[in-house]
């Protein structure tokens, strides 16, 4: 996408270049004070894809098929076996936010901030370089705390009938310290975006309190706090603990239907995108083969209605506000609820070569749209779609059709990460995701 990142392009914006307000301040808008940004936190971790026999998987006391968490030492023999023997078919960044980030500054084409640790001693061809490797230039790395030891690394680790088994190494992954969350740098985001994973650690690691720390900051400069749910297994264990959580932190929460569910207790994502706009003010709930949902406020007085088919839903006609622009509940005089939905692109790929980071793809096209809000904000002050304040750049309709198309290209390729933008010949589209 071309904005708000720098491309070699005619139009940084989509407003039209006869718009008096663009010529006074054409200056400020190539400057590097005014451009937008996100930030996160993750376990930083790297996937790492090996083909072994069943005596190796006896070997390490694995259960073939299974998840089991290793120790380090194991880890590091694991490893070694592995790489000695040419085992290992790939090594990927891996994590839920690093993922995120890294395709937001590849839609953007510009930075994103993350935070979290990394090996302060890193080998050429080791997997914390494979990390750095596969992760966007665009993403600032500059903020990592070093640790003296690795970071996270899932094995998976296939035999020759193809199945997979899977060896977790946690190493220091959960060793971010509250120090090492600079408050200048979330103060100055156009969002803070976590995962429910850095809240659930081991008594005694550090993460969930410079996860908190993170928060404290992000409240304090009115910056917007974005959770993803990761996994509905952390939620089912005490899902009012996370109700409560999501109330008191968080302002857009990402999940999907199975996550939703645990959460809510509604197997409807509608039903359950809902129910979650008591605790936050802006949903996105991924939905497999049925698409995906987006919930959120609006001023009522401010509404727009579709001009598409209304859908029938256990609310009726729930996407009849849909190309209305989401805002915080609290930016409301007369808050109303508004929706929508949107079918997979073309139906989903012919053929799914991943289904992990889809979710992760999608967030990542929301973000870039709250961050171009931001963005246009900063250098078209006077701009007639501020008079408000407003969430998001686009309508909750423009914005399902961008994230529905970001998680059609993660679900085609075999990587959660993606290694460039959409297709040039798609460049032509690329305004009408910015129309509304």
């Amino acid at each position: 996408m071309k904005f708000p990142g720098k491309r070699k392009s005619k139009h940084y914006f989509p407003v039209s270049l006869r718009d008096p307000l663009l010529q006074p301040i054409k200056e400020m808008m190539d400057g590097e004070n005014n451009r937008a940004y996100i930030v996160g936190i993750d376990q930083i971790l790297v996937d790492i894809e090996a083909k072994i026999d069943e005596d190796f998987i006896q070997r390490y006391n694995l259960s073939q098929g299974h998840s089991l968490v290793i120790e380090d030492d194991v880890a590091e023999t694991l490893y070694k076996e592995l790489t000695d023997n040419n085992l290992i078919s790939h090594e990927f960044a891996g994590g839920t936010i690093g993922n995120t980030l890294h395709n937001y500054s590849v839609l953007a084409d510009d930075r994103s901030v993350l935070l979290g640790t990394m090996c302060s001693n890193i080998q050429i061809g080791s997997y914390a370089y494979r990390y750095l490797c596969n992760t966007s230039s665009r993403t600032d790395l500059n903020y990592l705390q070093g640790v003296n030891g690795a970071i996270g690394r899932c094995f998976t680790l296939v035999t020759e009938n193809g199945e997979r088994t899977f060896a977790i190494s946690p190493g220091q992954m959960n060793h971010l310290k509250p120090e090492s969350i600079p408050e200048k740098i979330i103060a100055e985001a156009s969002a803070l975006v976590l995962t429910a994973y850095l809240i659930r650690c081991k008594p005694g690691e550090p993460m969930p309190e410079a996860t908190m720390k993170a928060i404290e900051y992000a409240k304090k400069h009115s910056v917007p706090v974005v959770l993803t749910l990761g996994t509905k297994y952390v939620i089912a264990d005490d899902p009012q603990w996370w109700r409560d959580f999501l109330v008191e932190n968080i302002s857009v929460l990402a999940m999907n239907e199975d996550e939703a569910y645990e959460l809510t207790g509604f197997s409807d994502p509608l039903l359950a995108s809902n129910m979650a706009l008591d605790w936050v003010d802006l949903v996105l709930c991924t939905a497999g083969p049925a698409g995906l949902y987006m919930a959120g406020y609006t001023e009522k007085d401010y509404t727009r209605q579709t001009t598409h088919p209304l859908l029938p839903g256990a609310i009726a006609e729930f996407n009849r506000y849909e190309f209305s622009r989401a805002m915080r509940k609290s930016d409301c005089q007369i808050p109303m609820k508004v929706y929508s939905h949107i079918e997979p692109y073309m139906g989903g790929p012919e053929k799914i070569m991943n289904t992990n980071g889809a979710g992760d793809g999608a967030l990542s096209a929301l973000l870039h749209d709250i961050t171009a809000n931001n963005h246009h904000r900063m250098n078209v002050p006077n701009s007639s779609k501020h008079i408000r304040t407003y969430l998001t750049y686009s309508s909750l309709a423009q914005v399902c059709k961008y994230a529905n198309r970001v998680s059609y290209q993660v679900l085609s390729q075999h990587s959660p990460r993606l290694s460039r933008g959409l297709p040039e010949k798609e460049d032509s589209l690329e305004e009408s995701y910015w129309e509304r």
